[in-house]
Parts: structure tokens; C-alpha cells; sequence
């Protein structure tokens, strides 16, 4: 009779043996069968459960050491769990191999479904890796990335000076003031739109003026720099009715929707603290020096810088090779098609540094890249900026 594959596999008995003489596999396998035989009943006997195909084919490996011969014993059974153990136990009442006294042991009795589960569920977190990062976003994130978008686009400049400022700075009853364009942005991609920065260290006229007429609240980075320049508003004549800071250390550029509502909400009344700034030992250099140190001193990016305040709110790219000339002037929606037939040196973008257009870039000699934002802003082989670092470029 033909012996049956078992339908599925449920465990596998692993077992070692060690013969004290030399034996052949055939005698190992026939020690198997034969000296376990009867020692279960009918139901359990191994040459049955092969031909019913409850037990599959018997692996056995097979070592010398000199006129040693040791290995193991492989079964895979159908069986449960309990009749799977019997036949364990049973391989180790086999003491002779052939005319050779033997030993075998039991080395363990492997659930094959729980190493199953356990690959699927490896190999199920690899699949989700690849899929988060490969998928296209959810219906929140989407709207999240256009409101993101608007947001940035609503970026206006107020006054003679050309300040960056929300687009409800002039009809709004209160302002709040911040340093830079960074500043404004993180703002406004919270939806907060009454905003305006100083851009640079003096205080422009059209900042003193608006205090004069609107409930102005200044907040600045939670440093000393943010201290001095605090004061250095109001020696210059700003009148200010709030102050609002961060935590210690924590830049306005890089807070959270809800470190920005919570700071704006604990702001302190300005003829609390007055006292404090009167009394605080100000020096424009030392605010010179600590805003000098945070600047980023690259001819390209200020060749790029300039191509970006032009290109802002035309929805364009623009690529330049080796040298700084532009090659090619296009439609932010076209520029993955174009960067792969066109050698690009840098990129200035009005639009958004998607996942999918960095792998093409990474297939490209890009190096450098300015845009409105980025989904991975450190990269090993392409320097990527955003209009937000724009300030800190010199």
C-alpha cells in the first residue's frame, strides 16, 4: 500500500541519536520503525499513521566520528498534541541501532502553526512598512497637504517695507508679531492669519504704527535673542500690549499646533513684565551675533534664494545646471517627467517635495533643492531647504 502525505503538518518531532559503531541511515530508520512497534497499540504504530498519512516522511541525518555515528531524527506529524508527544516519548526507548547499543533524545517538539503565525506576522509588519511608505496618503492626510498648501500660499507682504504677514493683518483688531518669515508660515499653517515679522534685527515703522492702532502681542523664540529683541521693540516705541513665549530653548518655526495655542493663551499682559526688560542688560551686538551664528553662508543658496522670492505663487520650477544658468523653466506638475532628460544641477520650486518625486531625484545629479516644503528634509545626497529657511540665507 501506498503511504499518504499527511494533509497538513501540525508539529515536527526533532530527536539525536549517537550509536556506538558505524550504522547507515536505512538502519536508523528501520530502528524507528521497528523497535516503537506495537509499543502505543494499532493506533499509534508508525508504519499505520505513514500509510494513513498521519505521520510524513521520517528525515534522519547521519554524522561519523570515528567509529561513532551520531544525527537527528526528523517526523512531521498531523497528529495533536498529545499523540504527537507519545511517539516522542517512544523514540527514546530505541537502545540499539543495528548491533550497536544507541541513545536518542528528544531535543524539542515544534508547533508548526506557531512558527507560521510568527512568520506571518514578521513578515506582515515588512508588508505595512512597504505599504505606508509606498501608498498614496489617506483622505486626512490629503487634506491636510491642501490646506497646508492654501495656507502657505495666503503668505503676503504688508507695509513699504514688504514685511511677511498673514493676509488678515490689516482688517484684524489685534497682531501678533514674530521675527521671521518662518515664523509667519508655522502660523499660518495652523490657520492662524494676523501675523507679521520684523524680518531682520531693526524695527520697521509699519510694525510701530500697526501697535499704535492694534492690540499687538509679540512672540518670539524662547531665548535670550528673543529677550532682547523683545526690548529692543519697545525702546524703539512698539507699543506692546502682550508677550507671548515658548519654552525654553523651543523656536516658534518649530512648534506644534498645540504648543502655539497653548503659548498664545498663557501671553502676560506687557505691564507685568516691563519691569523685567527695563532692567535686562541689552546689547544689539550680542542679538547680532547670536542670530549671525544661526545663518547659512552658501553662494548657491543665495543665487537660488533670489529665483525663489521671484518664482513664489507661480506654481513654477526652476532648473539650473553647474554653473547657476537656468536650463529650463516649467509647471511644478511637470518636473519629475523633465529632471529625468534634463542634467540638473539645482532645483527651485514653487510647490511641495513629494516622496515620489525624491526617488526620481535621487536617480538624477541633483544637489540642491529649494521649495515651499518637503516631506524628508535630511537627505545623504541632496541638500533640500525650504521657503522657510529662506531668512537664514545670507
Amino acid at each position: 500500500m501506498a503511504k499518504a502525505a499527511p494533509p497538513y503538518i501540525k508539529y515536527m518531532i526533532y530527536a539525536e541519536y549517537h550509536v556506538d559503531g558505524v550504522v547507515e541511515r536505512p538502519d536508523v530508520i528501520g530502528a524507528v520503525f521497528g523497535q516503537t512497534e506495537g509499543l502505543l497499540g494499532e493506533d499509534l504504530d508508525l508504519r499505520e499513521l505513514q500509510r494513513s498519512g498521519k505521520i510524513g516522511r521520517i528525515e534522519v541525518t547521519v554524522n561519523r566520528e570515528g567509529r561513532r555515528t551520531y544525527g537527528e531524527i526528523i517526523i512531521p506529524t498531523s497528529l495533536n498534541r498529545f499523540e504527537t508527544s507519545l511517539i516522542a516519548a517512544a523514540l527514546e526507548t530505541i537502545n540499539r541501532v543495528g548491533p550497536a547499543h544507541a541513545v536518542v533524545k528528544v531535543k524539542k517538539i515544534e508547533n508548526v502553526r506557531k512558527v507560521k503565525v510568527q512568520y506571518i506576522l514578521e513578515r506582515a509588519k515588512d508588508l505595512l512598512k512597504n505599504l505606508i511608505n509606498e501608498e498614496l496618503p489617506d483622505t486626512k492626510e490629503l487634506v491636510t497637504f491642501l490646506e497646508y498648501s492654501h495656507r502657505m500660499r495666503t503668505l503676503t507682504s504688508y507695509g513699504p517695507e514688504r514685511l511677511p504677514a498673514g493676509p488678515d493683518v490689516a482688517r484684524s483688531e489685534e497682531i501678533i508679531v514674530v521675527e521671521g518669515r518662518a515664523d509667519v508660515l508655522n502660523l499660518l499653517k495652523y490657520g492662524i492669519t494676523n501675523v507679521i515679522a520684523l524680518n531682520g534685527l531693526n524695527v520697521p515703522k509699519t510694525i510701530i504704527d500697526l501697535s499704535k492702532k492694534k492690540i499687538t502681542t509679540v512672540f518670539f523664540d524662547g531665548d535670550r535673542a528673543g529677550d532682547l529683541l523683545i526690548k529692543e521693540l519697545y525702546l524703539n516705541g512698539v507699543d506692546i500690549d502682550f508677550v507671548a513665549r515658548p519654552e525654553p530653548g523651543r523656536e516658534v518655526e518649530e512648534l506644534s499646533r498645540k504648543e502655539i495655542i497653548k503659548t498664545l493663551k498663557n501671553k502676560i499682559p506687557f505691564d507685568q513684565v516691563k519691569h523685567y526688560y527695563e532692567k535686562l542688560e541689552d546689547d544689539i551686538e550680542e542679538l547680532r551675533k547670536i542670530r549671525e551664528s544661526k545663518m547659512i553662508n552658501d553662494p548657491i543658496l543665495s543665487k537660488l534664494k533670489q529665483i525663489m522670492e521671484k518664482i513664489f505663487k507661480t506654481e513654477q520650477a526652476v532648473l539650473l545646471d553647474e554653473n547657476l544658468n537656468i536650463v529650463n523653466k516649467v509647471p511644478v506638475d511637470k518636473v519629475g517627467d523633465v529632471i529625468k532628460n534634463t542634467r540638473v544641477f539645482a532645483l527651485v520650486m514653487d510647490g511641495i517635495l513629494t516622496r515620489e518625486l525624491l526617488e526620481t531625484m535621487e536617480k538624477t545629479p541633483i544637489r540642491y533643492v529649494i521649495c515651499l516644503d518637503t516631506v524628508q528634509k535630511n537627505h545623504d545626497k541632496i541638500k533640500i531647504y525650504t521657503i522657510k529657511d529662506l531668512d537664514r540665507i545670507k
